[in-house]
């Protein structure tokens, strides 16, 4: 039995036009109608690292230790892909991995850092050198979302091997704001078209080789920033479209830290939860970021 994992980032069930039917998505309606649509859905962490360290790893973050995001999944653990590999399965990673920090330190030596992030010649020879890594044989990777500074490694290389020399001029200089709204990079160089061409094509490399794979086509969006090219920018009409909402009773079910992201007003009311050596994305209040988020893209989109 082959596998092939697709994933989006921080969609919301509401972003499907199986659920929604002022959202066009035809490809993921396709698969909600000939396969299963489930009505509940458990995530173990409301951010990345931990959340995809249990994807590969089958255990909740408090046992494989990357708790959050700052925090590093060792190297050492054993995954999926390990336990594939004796079966005869080669293991593929696509896109966004994020089971390491931005920040690389003695404790926590990360490769998902600056500057290795932006040393295409440490990427150009990873997979010859470097793998396995965390039980994928291959792997494809970049850091970014939208145009943000983050950019590099394996989808650069694409990049200039697709013919976009200047691929820089698209992107954020580091410590520069992200965009919102329309981007002038051509859609056929998106990092979403690179996700979506690189995972067809470590399918048929393996039906070729008629090896039983399991691939992870790992896509970045719609994580923010919202920043899309064409057509896509304009695909919508703002003034028809409505701010997703919590679920009646949602946030009674959700840690104290996570009610007071909705009532709170001032940052320090999280200081308890807040650890002096990580940086716990999302504990401010959120009520207000969002109304102000919102009232950016209007601007934009007018």
């Amino acid at each position: 039995m082959n596998i092939l994992l697709i994933t989006s980032d921080q969609q919301h069930h509401s972003t499907l036009g199986a659920t929604n039917p002022k959202i066009q998505t035809p490809a993921l309606d396709r698969l909600a109608r000939e396969g299963t649509l489930f009505g509940r859905a458990y995530c173990p962490n409301p951010t990345c690292t931990p959340t995809r360290a249990s994807i590969i790893t089958g255990q909740y973050p408090s046992r494989h230790g990357a708790w959050s995001l700052g925090t590093m999944l060792s190297p050492q653990i054993q995954t999926l892909g390990d336990c594939l590999r004796p079966l005869g399965y080669r293991s593929t990673l696509v896109g966004k991995a994020h089971f390491q920090p931005l920040d690389s330190s003695d404790e926590q030596p990360s490769i998902e850092s600056y500057p290795t992030l932006h040393d295409l010649d440490f990427w150009r020879d990873f997979n010859a050198k470097h793998t396995p890594w965390y039980g994928f044989d291959h792997v494809e990777l970049t850091r970014n979302h939208g145009d943000e500074s983050h950019v590099g490694q394996h989808y650069a290389l694409w990049m200039e091997e697709k013919g976009l020399h200047n691929w820089r001029d698209y992107f954020c200089e580091v410590g520069q704001p992200n965009g919102y709204g329309a981007w002038n990079l051509p859609e056929e160089f998106h990092y979403s078209t690179w996700t979506g061409e690189r995972t067809m094509a470590a399918l048929e490399s393996a039906k070729r080789d008629e090896t039983p794979f399991f691939i992870w086509a790992s896509f970045h969006d719609p994580h923010p920033p919202y920043i899309v090219p064409e057509p896509y920018a304009s695909m919508y009409d703002e003034s028809e479209m409505e701010p997703g909402t919590l679920e009646p009773g949602e946030l009674e079910k959700m840690p104290p830290a996570t009610r007071l992201t909705q009532s709170a007003q001032d940052k320090t009311a999280f200081s308890m939860w807040q650890e002096t050596s990580w940086a716990n994305h999302g504990l401010h209040p959120h009520a207000e970021h969002g109304e102000k988020a919102l009232t950016k893209w209007r601007c934009i989109t007018e």
